[in-house]
């Protein structure tokens, strides 16, 4: 199934006045951004299934089998480090967590779930500034993420919703969402969103190939 892959300058989304859906946890979190990336992968499994195995999914996972994902995080390392040096300040890369499960992310931290609609979507996301050689992500309650305003943050915000496909398949739907909190926050994450946009969707699709890797275990384990 084709990708979306979309930047939206004015920061709007135009509504379909065709086939109502069902409201998104998504919308409520993040309603208005400055540019969007969603992909699309049809799962075999019943929607429950399906939804057990986004939850449980390790997403270290596909750093470990990709190695088009394990190069880009290397890429992306290699220009922190880079303009790190250039401007004189010590790099400390990030401390790589044991796994990285949606089941295990709470409501206060860094990336915080926002929301959760079983067996339809679940949200999660981050505020942080992540577009100058080096990545800070706030703690945050994820009762605060829709009303954070400070300047020089940009806020991210995900999904992954799920929809019936036909006879014992699931369409999943992975979205992500940024907007910057001011002017330059948006500017600056444009210029650095425009020519990474096409590799953030190698790394979502890799996202979604576990899902459904993670699904044909669940359906082992429950038979």
């Amino acid at each position: 199934m084709p990708s979306i892959a979309e930047h939206l300058p004015d920061a709007e989304v135009a509504s379909s006045p065709t086939a109502p859906e069902r409201a998104m946890l998504l919308d409520a979190a993040l309603p208005k951004f400055d540019a969007v990336r969603i992909e699309h992968l049809v799962v075999p499994g019943e929607l429950a299934t399906v939804y057990r195995a986004v939850l449980e999914t390790d997403f270290l996972d596909t750093w470990r089998r990709s190695a088009a994902v394990r190069f880009l995080f290397a890429a992306r390392t290699l220009g922190e480090r880079a303009i790190s040096a250039l401007r004189r300040r010590p790099f400390a890369p990030p401390d790589e967590p044991a796994s990285l499960r949606l089941a295990d992310l709470a409501e206060q931290g860094d990336w915080v779930r926002l929301g959760e609609s079983p067996p339809h979507e679940v949200t999660f996301g981050v505020i942080g500034r992540f577009w100058e050689g080096e990545t800070v992500w706030e703690t945050i309650d994820a009762a605060r993420f829709s009303a954070f305003d400070e300047p020089g943050y940009c806020k991210i915000a995900c999904n992954f919703s799920l929809r019936p496909y036909g006879m014992g398949r699931t369409l999943v739907s992975y979205e992500c969402r940024t907007l910057g909190t001011d002017a330059a926050a948006r500017d600056g994450f444009l210029r650095y969103w425009r020519p990474l946009s096409p590799f953030i969707g190698v790394v979502l699709r890799a996202h979604l190939r576990a899902i459904a890797r993670q699904t044909r275990n669940t359906k082992q384990t429950v038979l």
